[in-house]
């Protein structure tokens, strides 16, 4: 005996049952990340050139542009020695001329020999490329220091 039930039911579309379930009761939605900390980035420090690295550069711009001497302080047609092209670049024998001497010569005793007394001996007994790679060093020396 086989007997039917009949229900009166209408057959069910799983996909929209599921999607009713869903509305119903949703899955939580995933958190938000947490935000990433915006960490601003100190500008970097500004060089100001120094009086004594200004002096130096002024000096070493004077002997590309006038010329480099030996044996004098000037030379008719213009070049100067090292410290000729100091003096052109302070102007006056101030604090920033005396530092930049002393810078100049600690590093021509440092590259040459600490034999060196004066300025003026150092670079009457060195070649152009050796009197500029100590200009160079110098300077270099006076932007780290900041002076």
């Amino acid at each position: 005996m086989t007997t039917r039930t009949q229900t009166g039911f209408t057959a069910i579309d799983l996909d929209l049952y599921a999607k009713a379930f869903q509305l119903l009761d949703p899955a939580p939605e995933p958190a938000a990340p947490a935000p990433v900390p915006v960490v601003l980035a100190a500008a970097p420090p500004v060089h100001r050139t120094g009086p004594v690295e200004k002096t130096l550069t002024d000096a070493l711009a004077f002997l590309d542009t006038r010329g480099w001497a030996k044996h004098r302080l000037i030379h008719p047609e213009g070049a100067r020695c090292s410290i000729g092209a100091l003096r052109a670049a302070a102007g006056t024998r101030n604090t920033a001329y005396r530092d930049a001497g002393n810078l100049l010569l600690a590093e021509a005793r440092r590259q040459h020999g600490k034999q060196w007394e004066a300025i003026p001996a150092w670079n009457d007994h060195h070649t152009g490329a050796q009197v500029r790679g100590v200009w160079e060093a110098a300077i270099q020396r006076a932007h780290h220091l900041n002076i």
